[in-house]
This record gives C-alpha cells, sequence and structure tokens, in this order.
C-alpha cells in the first residue's frame, strides 16, 4: 500500500513518523511530497519528493504511475491551490482524500487583534496601529509591504527575501520553534510597535501571540484562505494515522 502526504508542516512530519513503525504499519510505502519553498527542509521518514507536480492533472498523473492508495493533504493553511489541486486529483483518480488542517487560534481576554483578508489589506492597517513592525508573514510575500515607507519591519524568515521588501526592513533569519521568553526579548529590543502574522494555528508559533499579549502589542491576523468543500477533516496526525488504518483496510473514507 503506497500514501501520499502532501507536506511541510509539523502534522506532515508526525503523521510520516507514525507510518515509519513497521511494527504497526507493515510493508507501507510512505511518500511526503515537499514544494521545496525551505532551501534546506528537515527530511521526514520514509521517502521524499520535492517540487511541483503541473497541477491537479500532473497529481493525478503521478497517483496513477506511483499507485497510491491513499492522498492525505497536511500543507500549510496559506499553502495556497495545493488543496484544490489535491481534491481535483483525488476525485479523477477515486484515491481516497482527507485533510489534516491545525485549528486557527482564537482571541482570549487581553488581546488586540485586527483581522485582514489579504497581506495587502494587512499592509493598509499598519498606518493606525504602528510604525515599528514585527513581520512574521513569510518571505514570499513580502511585496504586498514594498510600499509602506513611513514604517521600520523586523522580517523574521527561515530563508533570506527575495524580490520587493518593504524599504525599511531588518532580516532576521530564524527557525522555529519560538519560546515566550524569545518572544518578549526581541519585541522589547525592536521596540516593536505591531505583530503581523498569519493564522496559521498551532502551539508552535503560538509564543509571539502571547508575548505581544503581555506587552499590549496590537496583532493582525490574516485569514487564511478558503479550502475546498467535501474533503473529510482531522486536526492532528494521531486522528490522520487512524483514518488511514479504516481507509486501507477496506472501510473507506
Amino acid at each position: 500500500m503506497h500514501v501520499l502526504i502532501l507536506g511541510g508542516t509539523t502534522e506532515a512530519r508526525g503523521l510520516a513518523e507514525l507510518l515509519a513503525d513497521r511494527a504497526v504499519w507493515p510493508g507501507l510505502r510512505v511518500t511526503s511530497s515537499l514544494a521545496g519553498r525551505v532551501r534546506r527542509p528537515v527530511p521526514p521518514p520514509g521517502e521524499v519528493r520535492v517540487g511541483g507536480f503541473g497541477g491537479a492533472e500532473g497529481m493525478a498523473r503521478w497517483l496513477r504511475e506511483q499507485r497510491v492508495d491513499a492522498l492525505i493533504d497536511a500543507t500549510h493553511p496559506f499553502a495556497g491551490t495545493i488543496g484544490f489541486h489535491a481534491a481535483r486529483a483525488a476525485a479523477t483518480t477515486h484515491v481516497p482524500l482527507l485533510a489534516v488542517r491545525r485549528p486557527g487560534w482564537a482571541p482570549g481576554p487581553g488581546d488586540d487583534w485586527h483581522p485582514a483578508a489579504d497581506l495587502p489589506a494587512a499592509a493598509a492597517l499598519l498606518p493606525t496601529l504602528g510604525r515599528r513592525v514585527f513581520l512574521t508573514t513569510g518571505r514570499l510575500g513580502l511585496a504586498a509591504f514594498a510600499g509602506v515607507r513611513d514604517a521600520w519591519f523586523l522580517v523574521r524568515t527561515v530563508d533570506p527575501p527575495e524580490g520587493a521588501c518593504p524599504p525599511r526592513a531588518e532580516v532576521l533569519l530564524d527557525r522555529g520553534p519560538f519560546t515566550l521568553a524569545g518572544e518578549r526579548e526581541l519585541l522589547r529590543r525592536h521596540r516593536v510597535e505591531v505583530l503581523v502574522t498569519k493564522d496559521s494555528g498551532g502551539s508552535a508559533t503560538a509564543p509571539k501571540l502571547a508575548a505581544a499579549r503581555e506587552a499590549g502589542v496590537p496583532v493582525i491576523l490574516v485569514r487564511r484562505p478558503p479550502t475546498p468543500e467535501d474533503v473529510p477533516e482531522v486536526s492532528t496526525p494521531d486522528a490522520a494515522a487512524a483514518w488511514l488504518r479504516t481507509t486501507l483496510r477496506g472501510g473507506g473514507g
């Protein structure tokens, strides 16, 4: 049996690690597909492929050629169109599909959150909230902030930015998980007035939100893009493994 995990997330890696247990999953072939946007990713257990498929048609062709028995979309909540490509490819090939989607964040007492529909909308909110910005939306969306000239940005990314960037910016190359103490110090040292981040969810990136709450720093939170309808969803690798066990035994999705 062959399982394809569309990965690049903590959840995808956790699922690959669960499926690597040969005592529980004897003879199971697991392939993790990474988009290739991070230059030096930590490879998960099992086989790894890097790069796109060439749209839904290309993914469907790959599913057929590699005789995939189950497809699991565990990509980032802001991965863009790959979720829709996976849904179309699974429907075309009749391969069972499951989405692993971590819950989004919810504001609590003391939070000062400002929702934004997308990155340009987040940039438009900045003049009303602060001029020293901690930007943690990733290197691929920095062009949306290139026109903001009356603010200073601390840009945290895993890899160096490419393309247009804010004119006044300091780049911090770092990879999580981050600690609450570290995020507190970052906000204090750089005198951050506003945090801009995506609603990625999960606990690995939550310390920055807690630090902002403690410091009274407002947060611009970019909403998640839409996802395909009628695709079953779970929120944890354990739940995905349980679905897979039922599916591969012929119990359906």
